[in-house]
């Protein structure tokens, strides 16, 4: 046994540890916070301890001492060989993390889990917290091009993708059992919101066949999915599921492992000898197929290995499950005939192979009796636990399914601590149980058959009056004959399905549109042979012999040279935009077709070509580098006589951006047009992408090239964004434009010295502007808000100076001023009064690129002109007028 402390402080961790069945704890102090503990299923002093770092430790010796085994490993994704199956079993299953963020499948000893010495089964990467490792089975998936494809290994063997129907398109896929050589899976299809379609597999677990569709599923916290169906204990192929068609909930019941399936059967009356009035087909019984929260008490429905035939669950009667009705019903013939016991939700514990069942009320308030049954359910008997009233957490019972003694714990109140009560049943019964203290009952399906998975079954229970204990002898089996083989006893081959599944009478299997009977299987090799599916095939671990054989008459064919189909080549790192000089791996795929008579035709675009044979079939990756930028194409041609295939996949290779500047005349006009240029590095033709956000619009506007003209309706101020996008790297640019109806622009000019230390560069055309400008303002009183130089990129170095109106001036003295600010400016500039100091101590002049010329007006005047143009009209019509009536007089 060892406890872990329930201290939060990383530096004061410890282990309780005992070796003598818990009468005596050891503490040991440990160096990491343990968050799950993993015991050896066969070896009890091998343990792994998982931590909240994602790390891995491994005690050989019971905790005593602890070994890093791996980091980096997924939360409940470790397990440790299955004895029979796995060669060694101090081998550890594993999902880690790699190093670019990716998951992988490793195996390794305990002795040792370096690089070196760990295997890799599955090539490539996997989707985090798929690895299951379950049985003879192993369990993990991928996701590409948001499809996601499940693969099975089964016995250690290599894995192989799952076939679903072709068109089923699971979203979501979890694992219900894999007992007996077979695997039932629930899987949420691509139409598919709160319920699953249950499957049913072949020994191998590759291909699936539909049992039940709309099983309902629940979203539990952390994304855990529970799916509504439960295997019965004690009787193999037996399992309860709830579907879920147009909101309504109903519970059935398979006997033959999802071949068929039924509604439960209702009581005739109630617990209290009235009449239920529930008849089919209009009422059946329905129960909650719900796991407790709680580890200690049982779930809605109640089932043991050792207590066949024994189920006792909570539900309602009527045409749909209700949540809220949880009245307690029980079977003791596996679920042909049930009775309600309770009318509320009760605890259930089996003692003594389902001798004794013992039941405490499912409630909030404390208790201090518990009900107990000796005949099945049929009378029910109350014990006073305990003196005090209690809280009950939970029930316990003994080890060994032949225990009397089980224990109730719970708290007296919410601030004291766990209260534990022992109820020991061995003193009500006086003596052992003898050969004529049992009778026999037979297996039965709803309609009566006793054939059930191709064996008549008979059981052993103690009889109603018999007052003894069954012991640890106690066997419930009692006799088995094999059947011979009906029409039950098989079920639709992959790739079929019957019309009616909840009809019995329907047998016959009729093959999906998307599936060929006659086509050869995908792995078929030339020169074997293969055998056509009829459409069904014998339910996994059913006995039958003899009798009706639906798999005879077998076409067998010899395998056809097969032309290559569904060729596909892939990056291993899924990325098609890389940079030159980064190493690639190439995946070539087939998925029909041979491939032993097949040639691979490779180009990868930068003059390397090679000819390839049993690609595919060795799995061997193609390693390649571009060294320069551009767009590759890389093709692979498969061609064997009976045909060919092509794949073909275009790879850019390109340097990561570096530099982004968006260059904007930062002052325009309203309705004038501008251009938005983007100046990268490196610059990169054919492979970018430049988004343009103009203003608070969320839509952005996309191009192939560097620069965008538009025009800007209203003043203001307007923020201009730009994201250029070049393979995986992607950089930002911002600026704010100001949107004037009127304004002047006056080009300047610089002294040639300016030139020879031009870098040409954003950062110093900005410097200088802001420089020219204040020096301007300075000279001539002018407000520095209302002035800004746009220094132009390139040589000679030229600039513009735009003279903006103040905000706050009257429109009516906005020309007159403007008059004036501008012969202040270009006196300023014709009087050499505007210069600065330039390194090597040179002295720039700043002048007005033509002195003789004017200022430029952008916008403004058109309200004027159009008020002198509007008054010529109306001084002609009024002259017009007076001149036709001064003709009429």
């Amino acid at each position: 046994i060892i406890l872990v402390s329930s201290s939060h402080n990383d530096r004061d961790q410890s282990l309780f540890i005992s070796t003598d069945e818990g009468a005596t704890f050891q503490k040991q102090p440990i160096a990491f916070f343990v968050e799950t503990l993993l015991f050896h299923p066969k070896e009890e002093d091998k343990v792994l301890a998982y931590t909240k770092e994602g790390k891995i430790y491994v005690s050989i010796d019971l905790g005593k001492k602890w070994n890093l085994l791996q980091e980096r490993v997924s939360k409940d994704h470790f397990f440790w060989a299955v004895a029979g199956v796995d060669g060694d079993l101090d081998l550890v299953h594993m999902e880690i993390q790699d190093p670019s963020g990716g998951y992988r499948y490793i195996t390794c000893q305990i002795q040792n889990c370096s690089d070196k010495t760990m295997t890799v089964p599955f090539a490539g990467s996997t989707d985090r917290d798929s690895l299951t490792v379950q049985d003879d089975y192993i369990f993990l998936q991928t996701t590409s091009a948001n499809r996601t494809k499940y693969y099975v290994s089964y016995r250690r063997n290599g894995f192989v993708q799952m076939k679903l129907p072709k068109y089923a398109l699971p979203k979501d896929l979890q694992i219900i059992s894999t007992d007996e050589n077979q695997v039932f899976v629930a899987v949420q299809e691509w139409y598919q919101t709160d319920t699953y379609n249950l499957y049913q597999s072949d020994p191998q677990g590759v291909y699936y066949s539909i049992l039940l569709e709309n099983v309902r599923s629940t979203k539990q916290p952390e994304e855990n999915v529970l799916i509504d169906i439960l295997e019965v204990r004690g009787v193999k192929g037996v399992f309860l599921a709830n579907q879920k068609i147009d909101g309504k909930v109903t519970t059935l019941i398979t006997y033959n492992k999802g071949r068929d399936w039924d509604f439960l059967n209702p009581p005739d009356i109630d617990m209290n000898g009235k009449p239920t009035n529930c008849k089919p087909p209009d009422c059946h019984l329905h129960l909650h197929l719900r796991w407790a929260d709680n580890p200690y008490v049982s779930g809605t429905v109640h089932t043991k290995d050792t207590a066949p035939g024994l189920i006792m669950g909570a539900g309602n009667l009527g045409s749909q499950l209700v949540e809220y009705k949880e009245e307690m019903y029980i079977t003791s013939d596996c679920g042909n005939t049930w009775r309600q016991v309770f009318e509320e939700e009760h605890h259930i514990l089996y003692l003594d192979h389902g001798g004794v069942i013992v039941a405490i009320k499912d409630t909030s308030i404390p208790l201090k009796i518990l009900k107990f049954s000796i005949d099945e359910g049929q009378t029910w008997s109350t014990h006073n636990f305990t003196s005090t009233s209690v809280f009950v957490d939970g029930l316990l019972s003994e080890p060994g399914d032949e225990t009397l003694v089980m224990t109730v714990f719970g708290h007296i109140s919410y601030r004291s601590d766990w209260e534990l009560v022992k109820v020991d049943f061995r003193p009500s019964f006086p003596r052992e149980c003898t050969d004529e203290d049992y009778e026999s009952w037979d297996l039965t399906n709803l309609q009566g058959d006793r054939c059930i998975m191709g064996q008549q079954r008979s059981f052993r229970k103690r009889k109603i009056s018999s007052w003894c204990i069954k012991g640890k002898s106690f066997t419930s089996a009692l006799t088995s004959k094999v059947c011979e083989c009906v029409n039950t006893d098989f079920l639709c081959d992959y790739g079929f399905e019957r019309s009616a599944p909840l009809k019995l009478e329907s047998s016959k299997c009729f093959a999906d549109f998307w599936f060929n009977p006659e086509a050869p299987p995908e792995d078929c090799v030339l020169g074997q042979a293969y055998t056509s599916s009829t459409g069904y095939r014998k339910v996994v671990s059913n006995v039958c012999e003899g009798g009706v054989d639906l798999q005879q008459n077998l076409a067998h064919h010899m395998c056809p040279l097969i032309a290559p189909k569904g060729l596909q080549i892939s990056i291993r790192e899924e990325s098609l935009a890389v940079r030159p000089g980064e190493d690639i791996t190439f995946i070539v795929q087939q998925e029909q077709g041979d491939v032993l008579s097949t040639k691979y035709q490779v180009d990868l675009g930068d003059g390397f070509k090679a000819i390839y044979v049993n690609l595919t079939m060795t799995g061997e990756p193609i390693r390649h580098r571009y060294e320069n930028p551009g767009i590759y194409r890389v093709s692979v041609k498969a061609e064997n006589v009976a045909g060919h295939d092509e794949a073909v996949v275009f790879v850019q290779v390109n340097s990561p951006l570096q530099a982004l500047n968006l260059e904007v005349v930062p002052v325009i006009g309203r309705n004038q047009e501008v251009n938005l240029t983007a100046i990268i590095l490196p610059k990169n033709p054919n492979l970018t992408v430049f988004y343009w956000w103009i203003g608070n619009n969320l839509q952005p506007l996309l191009t192939l090239e560097s620069f965008l003209v538009t025009k800007f309706a209203e003043t203001g101020d307007v923020r201009v964004t730009v994201q250029v996008s070049c393979g995986s790297s992607m950089l930002q640019d911002s600026k704010v434009v100001h949107v004037f109806d009127n304004f002047h622009v006056l080009p300047l000019k610089f002294t040639k010295d300016l030139d020879m230390y031009n870098p040409d560069i954003p950062e110093w055309r900005e410097d200088i502007g802001r420089v020219v400008t204040r020096l301007l303002a300075k000279e001539t009183s002018i407000p520095e808000e209302t002035l800004m130089t746009v220094v132009k990129p390139g040589l000679p170095t030229a600039a513009d100076l735009h003279v903006l109106l103040p905000a706050n001036q009257p429109k009516k003295k906005r020309s007159i001023t403007s008059d004036k600010r501008i012969a202040a400016i270009k006196q300023a500039l014709n009087a050499h009064n505007i210069s600065f100091f330039l390194r090597g101590g040179y002295w720039v002049l700043v002048t007005l690129a033509d002195s003789d010329s004017d200022s430029q007006r952008i916008g403004g005047g058109s309200g004027y002109w159009a008020i002198v143009v509007l008054f010529v009209i109306c001084l002609v019509a009024v002259g017009a007028f007076i001149l036709y009536k001064f003709k009429r007089q």
